[in-house]
């Protein structure tokens, strides 16, 4: 059981590499901002699952990628099309102040959030006046 779980990953990560090697790519939109306590990144991945979207932290960079099924692409009959096809790559640097244990992703209709929460010492502190 163990061996097919292992041999799943190993297929699906050359499936990603060779996506990455022959396919298009094209970046999502993102929005980034900031609270008290985390940055928050919200990226558009439009008609991608949960299973087709890949988030890593390698190297001090976030690294966003979703990749869409061509087939079903190329079967739509479109009478407008204003949206670039493509799989979605883009990487950011993170940098010291993220706490990179803490960082979530979630994908909702397309669109993928990221939190990265700020290391505790860089986060506001209000000092009581005695």
């Amino acid at each position: 059981m163990a061996e097919n779980k292992e041999m799943v990953k190993v297929q699906e990560q050359k499936s990603w590499e060779q996506a990455l090697e022959n396919e298009s790519w094209v970046a999502p939109l993102v929005d980034i901002y900031e609270t008290d306590d985390e940055f928050i990144m919200i990226a558009q991945m439009p008609g991608l699952k949960k299973e087709d979207v890949k988030v890593k932290l390698e190297e001090g960079n976030l690294i966003i990628m979703g990749k869409v099924d061509y087939e079903e692409e190329l079967h739509r009959n479109y009478v407008l099309k204003e949206t670039e096809t493509g799989n979605y790559y883009r990487r950011f640097r993170v940098g010291d102040t993220v706490d990179e244990s803490k960082i979530e992703a979630h994908l909702e209709n397309g669109i993928l959030t990221v939190r990265l929460p700020k290391v505790e010492r860089i986060k506001p502190k209000t000092i009581e006046i005695k």
